[in-house]
């Protein structure tokens, strides 16, 4: 048995296994720039954050870490820090300008160019078919709210399978559809900006049905694939000892951990203890149930905290309210995230208990911390031993029996962090976003060490 507790505890890259995948995860909107470059159409970011006050500072990305011209360059750098697997996006409107129809062949080209450059370094492409940059022309037709979106999806990840498929065979969905459905169309934080539950509702039914969807269109079209999908995920406690608390629990757990990895599996959405979604029902086609459900290879979630929940009856349709971790005076990320390694553990305990998941990835898992420059160096103690802690509760889980096959660092480098813009810092790399600079922090050259060993 591997004691995590005791002092002091090496992490070894070999008590993982031999086919365990280590990786970096990133994503088109947050790293690439080039936002109107070569024929690219807008996205939904490309346009929210025009838009004042929708981010910090009015941050965009429409140079972010320059990547569209600078991959080479990264893509040098994951080399140079051992890492096998890279995790990428690819942005929707650069392949189709428009979200349909007409192809932007540089488009293709460019992503050629990252995945061969990728495969000349020994570096095994992940491509995430969607992290959140919906084409702009689509959400003017309604985006996710729209049914039609699930055929337009059809489309471009087609496309993508066509053109990618002969060297690409991991392949990664959606990422995150909770936060991208709850933040852009309920609570209208993220782009596009919309609120309400008669966005929402429609927005998760429509996004479900469409991985799916996007599943059953990489197996047909690309051989010997590797197909999954990614959500994101807390572990959720009660604030008191008392009932109201527990029940509130259970709310926010279906709608955080559970809203769309059910229905995928074919168990429907969790209306029982999420009465709201009931509505759901209402909008289902004949078919539908059969459409949610695909039989992935694989299965990735991504957990950075925990949450404290109490019963609140102000709270409209999910009766209950989170408890700030700024509230209960526990050690913060700069993203105001309490520090909690063990919220890995129960995750992965829990989307363990899922015997239709074949094999469970960690595809997201970093933090944001201060990074403190000293003579050229980058040093960031914290965000190195919140990576060490993590990994800890992964061996944690593998000695208690639970399967995990990898973990993806997020992030490469330092990027454009949605609505937080560019103060937050999650990179193994440093950025100065000035001159584009990148540094290497302790904490990447710590897990180039590490995945050498």
């Amino acid at each position: 048995m591997i004691n995590i507790h005791s002092s002091p505890f090496t992490l070894n890259k070999e008590d993982f296994g031999p086919h365990f995948k280590w990786g970096v995860t990133v994503a088109a909107y947050q790293i690439e720039g080039g936002h109107d470059a070569d024929g690219k159409g807008f996205s939904i970011w490309d346009v929210f954050t025009q838009q004042k006050g929708k981010t910090k500072d009015g941050h965009h990305g429409n140079i972010a870490c320059d990547f569209y011209n600078q991959y080479q360059n990264d893509i040098s750098l994951i080399k140079e820090l051992n890492i096998p697997n890279f995790r990428f996006s690819i942005a929707w409107s650069r392949i189709l300008p428009q979200g349909i129809g007409e192809i932007n062949q540089a488009g293709i080209d460019y992503y050629n160019r990252v995945i061969d450059c990728c495969l000349a370094a020994g570096i095994t492409p992940w491509l995430t078919l969607y992290h959140w940059d919906l084409p702009y022309a689509l959400e003017l037709k309604g985006g996710w709210t729209n049914r039609e979106i699930i055929k337009w999806f059809e489309e471009f990840v087609s496309i993508c399978a066509k053109n990618f498929g002969n060297r690409v065979k991991n392949w990664i969905v959606m990422n995150e559809p909770v936060v991208f459905t709850g933040a852009g169309y309920f609570l209208g934080l993220h782009a596009p900006g919309r609120r309400g539950m008669k966005n929402f509702l429609p927005a998760v039914l429509h996004t479900t049905l469409a991985i799916a969807a996007g599943g059953r269109v990489l197996r047909q079209y690309v051989k010997d694939a590797n197909i999954g999908t990614t959500f994101s995920c807390s572990h959720v406690e009660p604030y008191r000892n008392i009932e109201r608390d527990f029940m509130a629990v259970k709310r926010i757990d279906a709608l955080l951990n559970r809203l769309y990895i059910e229905p995928l599996l074919g168990l429907g959405f969790p209306e029982k203890d999420l009465p709201v979604l009931k509505g759901i029902k209402k909008m289902m086609q004949p078919e539908d149930d059969k459409n949610l459900i695909f039989d992935f290879d694989f299965i990735g979630i991504q957990n950075y905290t925990r949450e404290v929940v109490k019963n609140s009856w102000l709270m409209p349709y999910v009766s209950a309210s989170l408890v700030k971790a700024e509230k209960r005076k526990v050690p913060l990320t700069t993203m105001g995230w309490e520090v909690y390694p063990e919220a890995m553990y129960e995750m992965i305990k829990k989307f363990s208990v899922y015997p239709q998941i074949k094999k469970l990835l960690i595809t997201e898992n970093g933090a944001a911390f201060p990074d403190e420059l000293v003579n050229g160096e980058v040093y960031d103690v914290e965000r190195k031993k919140y990576i060490q802690d993590n990994l800890k509760q992964i061996l944690r889980a593998k000695d208690d029996g639970y399967e995990v096959n990898g973990y993806f660092v997020w992030t490469l480098t330092d990027n454009f962090e949605w609505a937080e813009g560019y103060h937050p810092r999650f990179g193994l790399i440093h950025v100065d976003f000035d001159t584009l600079k990148r540094t290497v922090k302790d904490s990447g050259k710590w897990y180039a060490d590490f995945l050498k060993r």
